[in-house]
């Protein structure tokens, strides 16, 4: 296992998976795109969170991370084999994409203030830029409140601050 795996100490465990046949894009329900995201454990961890919220796509510029590096499979924890994830050009796919799109930045509306819909496209940014003016300006803006009183803690973790969205999302949502 140490020859094979890129961890310190690897499990004592290999899985094989066939790599998935490419499916039509769905856009039902809520759909999670994601702009330019580097970090390859943020990735894993999205795809993790999307599968426990039961989303079913994520939708990746082309400078994403790739989906397949060992870290992100690791951190999906095998969501990787229920969620679908594909890779666009993000800003034409949005200009064409029928539900409604919300892009998460520091000025946004609060999360906790608004009526979120069944149906959208949930844009989360790279781990220092933040979402494209391009793709931001496609949006309607949302964000987390910070409570905190230090301003100093300028933004949080891509995968923290999804999982904060998707369960409000849902929560707010549900019937």
């Amino acid at each position: 296992m140490s020859g094979i795996s890129t961890l310190k100490t690897p499990p004592g465990y290999l899985a094989v998976f066939e790599m998935p046949i490419k499916k039509e894009i769905n856009l039902d329900g809520l759909v999670v795109a994601l702009d330019d995201v580097k970090d390859p454990g943020n990735l894993g961890t999205i795809i993790r969170l999307c599968d426990w919220f039961d989303i079913q796509q994520i939708i990746c510029t082309e400078e994403t991370v790739d989906v397949y590096n060992p870290k992100c499979v690791q951190a999906s924890m095998a969501s990787l084999g229920r969620v679908q994830v594909d890779y666009v050009n993000l800003e034409e796919f949005l200009t064409d994409a029928q539900p409604d799109i919300y892009t998460t930045a520091m000025d946004g509306t609060s999360i906790y203030n608004l009526s979120l819909p069944e149906n959208g496209i949930l844009v989360m940014g790279n781990e220092s830029a933040g979402i494209s003016e391009e793709i931001m300006s496609l949006g309607s803006k949302i964000s987390i409140p910070q409570y905190g009183s230090q301003p100093s803690t300028e933004s949080l973790n891509v995968a923290m601050a999804t999982a904060v969205v998707l369960g409000e999302w849902r929560r707010s949502t549900e019937k």
